[in-house]
């Protein structure tokens, strides 16, 4: 049976490492930095024969609502609604302060199984601060040192008892149905299509999600960089089941400051590199900006469909012609991803985000086309008739044979004469003639020139 425990507490007690120590990999942001969790995260846990869903969320503190703090608590008091059971994490090493005295009435109030860890409990310095738990009413505390991994045993046998109707272990029935258990092995569901939204900071992305998911389920706010974790949210759209992620704004290098916002561009990379579909999203006040395009030329490089979202079109009601003068822009800009979808959207008001969502589901099925070899061959010997490779050093160059090596992203493997001598002009060429003979728009395309193997090679000449 499966279960939700969500972990609280304040901020810098090693909530975020304790996550990651439950999910068995590093999932969340940590750093010793305070409050560098914001929004909640969810991932698979597993403790002992234990498998059950963890949230991570940000640090509890005392602020108005309206601020960034309330906003984030908000998002905790959320996580604990949702949740089975709740972790509440004090620091060992700190012992017991007035805060979380304040927060464990907050936990009483929600009314949920509630099992006490003071971590970092490791060593001597802890071992005081531990006792002080006992002080706020919620049982013995767990010592636990999310760190080093020490005291797991200890928490699983609290989660038990905490939970005991959720943490039961089934019943293994003798002569159970060998078909039956067949059958459900093997009905797995399909697995979600992964798209990571990425741009510059205050483009609005966790807005736009938010808007998918029809719930304030991202923090949002007017103040840039508040994503900092790139976080997955599932989402099903048209029957297709998709693993959205939500990244932090991605400024240029040189503006870069810190360690924390090095790690949260990194965490935004990491999303790209596995997703399979990219949004770009720009702010449509001053789309196209330098950063804009460096995003998209790694997106690009990485080998990621790509659509573009132009964001905010709200506020360019009544720009006549606004719209194709993006499409001019997206194609002189980025040529070397000639046709990439160009979509203008509100977030704020759910314009246009029936047509951002049909992109990604038609790029993402260009993505993954297979064009058959007897077709690519006969387009190679038209494209070589319309237009043959120039002669280099007076040798010319034989393109003998072309077959798609594997898509994800389309790539074509062309077999050839002197395959180092191609000029890149006319590389681009063939690149730009499959792309639109075969209906690729928008998506990167790999071309390899491969030599044939000389037959002749290495045989002595006949004297």
């Amino acid at each position: 049976m499966s279960f939700t425990v969500a972990i609280v507490g304040r901020p810098n007690v090693g909530k975020s490492t304790l996550f990651n120590r439950l999910a068995g990999r590093r999932l969340a942001l940590v750093d010793d930095t305070p409050g560098v969790t914001r929004d909640r995260r969810e991932a698979t846990a597993h403790l002992g024969d234990l498998s059950f869903t963890v949230i991570d969320t940000a640090g509890l503190e005392e602020a108005p609502s309206e601020s960034l703090p309330g906003r984030m608590r908000a998002q905790t008091e959320a996580a604990v609604a949702a949740a089975d059971a709740v972790f509440f994490v004090i620091d060992a090493r700190a012992g017991v302060v007035p805060a979380d005295r304040a927060f464990v009435n907050m936990l009483r109030r929600a009314a949920k199984p509630t099992i006490l860890l003071a971590n970092k409990s490791e060593g001597r310095a802890g071992a005081a601060g531990s006792l002080e738990g006992f002080d706020l009413g919620l049982g013995e505390p767990v010592a636990v040192s999310a760190e080093h991994g020490e005291g797991l045993g200890e928490l699983y046998d609290a989660l038990r008892e905490a939970l005991p109707d959720q943490t039961a272990l089934p019943d293994q029935a003798a002569g159970a149905d060998d078909d039956e258990s067949e059958a459900a092995a093997v009905a797995e569901p399909e697995r979600p299509i992964r798209i990571a939204v990425v741009g510059r900071p205050n483009a609005g992305k966790s807005t736009l999600i938010n808007r998918l998911l029809g719930e304030e389920r991202l923090l949002t706010g007017p103040e840039a960089g508040i994503t900092r974790d790139a976080i997955a949210v599932p989402l099903a759209w048209q029957g297709r089941r998709l693993l959205v992620h939500d990244t932090a704004g991605m400024r240029r290098r040189s503006k870069i400051e810190g360690k924390l916002e090095k790690l949260s561009v990194a965490d935004a990379l990491e999303a790209i590199r596995f997703a399979e579909v990219v949004i770009l999203l720009m702010d449509a006040t001053a789309a196209f900006e330098e950063q804009d395009m460096r995003i998209a030329d790694l997106v690009e490089r990485e080998g990621r469909a790509l659509v573009i979202g132009v964001n905010k079109w709200d506020l360019r009601e009544g720009d006549a012609g606004g719209a194709g003068k993006l499409r001019g822009e997206a194609d002189h800009l980025l040529a070397q991803l000639k046709g990439v979808p160009i979509v203008a959207v509100s977030g704020l008001t759910g314009a246009g985000v029936e047509r951002l969502m049909q992109a990604v589901l038609d790029i993402h099925a260009i993505w993954n086309r297979r064009v058959a070899t007897n077709p690519l061959n006969r387009w190679l010997e038209a494209t070589l008739a319309a237009h043959p490779p120039p002669a280099v050093s007076g040798r010319r160059l034989k393109l003998n044979y072309i077959t798609q090596a594997k898509s994800r992203p389309p790539t074509f493997v062309v077999f050839c004469t002197r395959a180092d001598a191609l000029p890149e002009a006319y590389r681009r060429y063939l690149v730009n003639a499959l792309r639109e003979s075969f209906d690729l728009p928008g998506v990167p395309i790999r071309l390899t020139l491969r030599e044939k193997a000389n037959p002749y090679a290495g045989r002595k000449a006949k004297g």
